[in-house]
């Protein structure tokens, strides 16, 4: 898989995670409603990305699944405070809900990928 297509996974996870938030409750305003919810999730992935791209040389090199949790610890972590400081909502049960929509997806996609790689190698 190109290296630069993981970024570009991650983000669109995060919009279809904003995107289905927003369906679920109710809310209209397509993708001014769905970028608004976004912003702070995606201003969170891509900080977790800059870690691991100046992480690369040390322990996160080549271990797809360790930088996978980087990026989505920081989308929840960052995204959060981000949240908080523009006056957005932060319940506890939107973080859970957070962590484990963007964490199975984030993390689900490499684990497949590092799975498919080891079958590949092993054919």
């Amino acid at each position: 898989m190109p290296a630069a297509l993981a970024p570009v996974l991650d983000l669109v996870i995060v919009l279809v995670f904003a995107a289905t938030g927003r369906r679920n409750h109710g809310e209209t305003g397509a993708l001014e409603g769905v970028l608004t919810t976004a912003w702070p999730f995606l201003v969170g992935a891509c900080v977790g990305w800059v870690i691991v791209l100046v992480a690369r040389r040390s322990l996160l090199a080549g271990k797809a699944l360790t930088g996978g949790v980087v990026v989505w610890l920081s989308t929840i972590v960052v995204g959060m405070l981000l949240r908080q400081l523009s006056d957005q909502g932060t319940a506890i049960s939107f973080v859970i809900v957070s962590l484990v929509f963007n964490g199975f997806f984030m993390l689900g996609w490499r684990a497949l990928v590092a799975f498919l790689e080891r079958r590949r190698a092993h054919a």
